[in-house]
């Protein structure tokens, strides 16, 4: 099996060669970066599985990377950074975020992570590679399950969300697991303890404030008037209910 592919982007030396070393010790190959324009030169040719990105590159505005790398890539991403305001987490989960580690980090515990994120984001590599392993003159496969609501089409085994004029949204790995939770139970009220152990299991800490930022990222993405939603609505001290009804599509 071929070993999965870390990008850890850090200005500090000391930093990379640690991480690089300890995850080598877990089976992972690594390449170590010291520049978002590095990590940017990389993306073409190598594309990693997942990247561990500081926010705190020097000349280098950390959020303008992650939007960058989630404009134009699927991979996971954990953000490591000294900043440890609930406000830079906030905006890191809402720039695409799969994760947010702050430093110092414990290196068992950031190994957790990194491969609670791959479980996350495994089914999307194995489309991909179907798909490129694909002969042209088999027949396709049938299409695996979707959810249809409104016109949108939500693709379970592809992991897509096409919108009712059939272009594709681009979600991020949190994003759809969260939005294929609230359709798989529509009409059901769901609390952000449900959601976020259906969505990031175990590594869900009290307080996590994940569920709410990546709904309002959702409505955005979903909502005609984001502050008036009508697909997702918050019920007050409850949790969330997708409203629309939901049903199985070709």
């Amino acid at each position: 099996m071929t070993a999965q592919h870390i990008a850890v982007v850090d200005d500090e030396t000391a930093i990379t060669e640690l991480l690089a070393h300890y995850l080598a010790t877990h089976g992972f190959r690594t390449t170590q970066l010291h520049s978002g324009r590095d990590l940017m030169a990389l993306m073409p040719s190598d594309p990693p599985e997942l990247v561990l990105l500081d926010l705190g590159l020097p000349g280098e505005d950390g959020f303008a990377i992650a939007r960058q790398l989630r404009e134009h890539w699927r991979c996971g991403l954990v953000i490591i950074t000294g900043r440890g305001d609930s406000v830079d987490k906030v905006v890191g989960l809402e720039v695409g975020a799969d994760d947010y580690v702050t430093k110092p980090f414990d290196l068992r515990e950031l190994v957790a992570r990194i491969k609670a994120v791959l479980r996350r984001i495994e089914p999307v590599a194995s489309v991909a590679m179907a798909a490129a392993a694909a002969v042209p003159a088999v027949p396709a496969a049938a299409p695996g399950p979707a959810l249809g609501f409104l016109g949108w089409r939500l693709d379970l085994a592809a992991r897509r969300l096409d919108d009712p004029a059939g272009a594709e949204v681009r979600l991020t790995t949190g994003e759809f697991e969260l939005l294929a939770t609230l359709a798989q139970h529509g009409g059901r009220v769901l609390s952000r303890d449900f959601l976020l152990e259906q969505t990031r299991g175990r590594e869900a800490a009290p307080f996590d404030r994940t569920i709410d930022v990546q709904v309002g990222r959702l409505r955005k993405k979903l909502e005609a008037d984001p502050e008036n939603p009508q697909i997702i609505k918050s019920v007050r001290g409850a949790g969330y209910i997708f409203i629309p009804p939901v049903g199985p599509v070709a």
